[in-house]
C-alpha cells in the first residue's frame, strides 16, 4: 500500500516523498483512512512504529480548508512532556511544508509573552502540554470553543505523571462535537476508562500487542553489586567492551541518579550528556540536539526521554537502574531496534532487583538471558573498596593527606590485631582528637593551656572608670 491509496491531499503526498518515505507504516495505513473520515480513533502502538506521523498527515489534509481564528485554535494536540511536543512541532514544519498553516507550541520554560502573540494572531494547530495550556485557558489568552479535532497522545504517560485530572478538564472545555484520537501505547484499566468518556463510537486501530518488545532488539541481563560505584564500574566496562556502539542511552530511576553519574562518566573520561525534569527547556533541548546530531554519543537520562522521542539509530540502550514499572522497560528499551534496525538493550541487575525482573519477564511474556555469570554465580564483592567506603578501616584522613595504615596492620602480631568493630574508633574520636596538635597548627603545647579570652571576659579600661555624677543646682 502507498500513501496514495490513504486519501492524503496532493500537498502532503509531495511533503512525504520528499522526506523520503514511500510506504506507510501499519499503524499510519489503518489509522489515516479513519481519521479523514472524522472517525474517532483508538490507537495502541508501541514507540517507534511511525505514531505521530498517523495523525499530523491526515490533519494536515483536514486543516486544507478553513481558516483560524484569534484566540481560538481549530486543533488541540495535547504530549506529556515539552520534547515530545516539540517533536511533533517538528513533524508539522516537514510534512507542512507546502502549507501555509500557523503552528504554536505552548510549553515550559518558554516565555508567555511569545506564545501570547501567535495565539491572538489564531493557530491551525495548537501543540501543549496540559499545565502550560491550562496557565494560558485561565489568564483569558485562549479559548478552546472552536477546537474540531482533539488529539491526547502517550495517555499511559499523561497517567503515570498525573496528568488526567487536567486532561479531564481540558476535555469538558472543548465542543462535545469535536473529533477525537486517542493514543496510547499500553491500556491499563484507568486508560480505558478515560477511552470511553472520551471517544464516541471509535475505530480500535491495534498494531503491536500492548507491552511487546521489538525482535530486533538484543536484550541481555548484567549482574551487579548493590553498591553504587559497582554499578557504575560495571556500566563502564559494558561501554567500553560493546560492540558496534555508535551512540547510546542510560536510563536511571531517579533524577538525583543522572545527575551523579553524569559527572562519573564525564570524570572518565566519556563524553556524555544528560537529561532530567529538573533541567531547563533550553539546557534539555541542547542535550537532545547535540545527542541527536551526534556530537555527543552518551545520553543519561531518566524516564522523561524514555517515551516518544525520535532519536534515530541508537545502537544501544543501558538500563543503570531496573524499571520500578514493567512497561517502562518496553519504553526504554524501545529507544534501539527503531524502523527494522537492529539493537542492543543491557539491564542492569543487584540484589534485592529480583521482583521487578520477573514482573518485566512476565509481561512480555519470555525470560531475558543473562551474559556472564547470573546474579546467584557473581561472586562477593571484593571487601576492601566497601571497608574503605564505609568503615575506613585501610585509610585514615589526616587534614588532607591521606595516612595508609594497611601495611602498618599486616606487620603487627596477628595477637595484636584489633577486632573489627575497633575500626570505627578513628572516626568517633576525632572530635577530642582536635584538641591535640598534628604537627601543622601554628600554636605551641604551652598555648593551648592558657585560657581563652571570649565575650564577657576582657572588659574596656574606660568603663571602669569611675563615674562622677554632677550635682544639679
Amino acid at each position: 500500500m502507498s500513501f496514495a491509496e490513504l486519501g492524503l491531499s496532493e500537498k502532503v503526498q509531495q511533503a512525504v516523498a520528499a522526506a523520503g518515505y514511500t510506504e506507510p507504516t501499519p499503524i499510519q495505513a489503518q489509522a489515516i483512512p479513519h481519521v479523514l473520515a472524522r472517525r474517532d480513533v483508538l490507537g495502541i502502538a508501541q514507540t517507534g512504529t511511525g505514531k505521530t506521523a498517523a495523525f499530523t498527515l491526515p490533519m494536515l489534509t483536514l486543516l486544507e480548508s478553513g481558516r483560524a481564528r484569534a484566540r481560538m485554535p481549530r486543533t488541540l494536540i495535547l504530549e506529556p512532556t515539552r520534547e515530545l511536543a516539540a517533536q511533533v512541532e517538528e513533524n508539522f514544519d516537514r510534512y507542512g511544508v507546502n502549507h501555509k498553516l500557523s503552528v504554536a507550541l505552548l510549553i515550559g520554560g518558554v516565555s508567555f509573552g511569545d506564545q501570547d502573540a501567535k495565539i491572538t494572531r489564531g493557530v491551525d494547530v495548537l501543540i501543549a502540554t496540559p499545565g502550560r495550556l491550562l496557565d494560558h485557558f485561565e489568564r483569558g489568552k485562549l479559548l478552546l470553543t472552536g477546537v474540531e479535532l482533539l488529539v491526547i497522545d502517550e495517555a499511559d504517560r499523561m497517567l503515570d505523571m498525573g496528568f488526567i485530572p487536567d486532561i479531564e478538564r481540558i476535555v469538558k472545555l472543548v465542543p462535545f462535537t469535536r473529533q477525537t484520537l486517542f493514543f496510547s501505547a499500553t491500556m491499563p484499566p484507568e486508560i480505558q476508562r478515560l477511552a470511553d468518556a472520551f471517544l464516541h463510537n471509535p475505530v480500535k486501530v491495534e498494531v503491536a500487542r500492548a507491552a511487546s518488545t521489538a525482535a530486533t532488539i538484543t536484550q541481555r541481563l548484567i549482574a551487579t553489586g548493590s553498591q553504587d560505584f559497582e554499578k557504575r564500574e560495571t556500566l563502564r566496562e559494558l561501554i567500553r567492551g560493546a560492540t558496534d556502539l555508535k551512540n547510546a542511552i542510560v536510563f536511571c530511576n531517579r533524577k538525583r541518579d543522572v545527575a551523579v553519574l553524569h559527572r562519573s562518566l564525564q570524570k572518565h573520561g566519556f563524553n556524555a550528556a544528560a537529561l532530567h525534569g529538573d533541567m531547563d527547556q533550553h539546557a534539555r533541548m541542547a542535550a537532545l540536539d547535540s545527542f541527536r546530531s551526534g556530537e555527543i554519543p552518551l545520553l543519561v537520562a531518566s524516564d522523561v526521554a524514555a517515551r516518544g522521542l525520535d532519536i534515530p539509530a541508537v545502537s544501544h540502550v543501558f538500563n543503570y537502574d531496573i524499571p520500578h514499572h514493567a512497561e517502562d522497560y518496553v519504553h526504554r528499551i524501545g529507544r534501539t531496534g527503531r524502523a527494522g534496525r537492529a539493537g542492543a538493550a543491557f539491564t542492569l541487575v543487584g540484589p534485592g532487583d529480583e521482583k521487578s525482573l520477573s514482573a518485566i519477564e512476565k509481561l512480555i511474556g519470555q525470560p531475558v538471558p543473562w551474559e556472564g555469570p547470573t546474579l546467584e554465580e557473581r561472586p562477593a564483592s571484593s571487601s576492601p573498596r566497601v571497608s574503605s567506603r564505609r568503615g575506613r578501616g585501610t585509610q585514615e584522613r589526616s587534614r588532607g593527606r591521606k595516612v595508609n595504615i594497611r601495611a602498618s596492620a599486616a606487620e603487627a602480631p596477628v595477637e595484636e590485631a584489633p577486632p573489627p568493630r575497633a575500626e570505627r574508633a578513628p572516626v568517633r574520636e576525632r572530635p577530642a582528637e582536635k584538641a591535640q596538635p598534628r604537627g601543622r597548627g601554628r600554636r605551641d603545647h604551652n598555648e593551648a593551656d592558657e585560657p581563652v579570652v571570649g565575650l564577657g571576659d576582657h572588659v574596656p579600661a574606660f568603663l571602669l572608670r569611675p563615674a562622677t555624677i554632677k550635682k544639679t543646682k
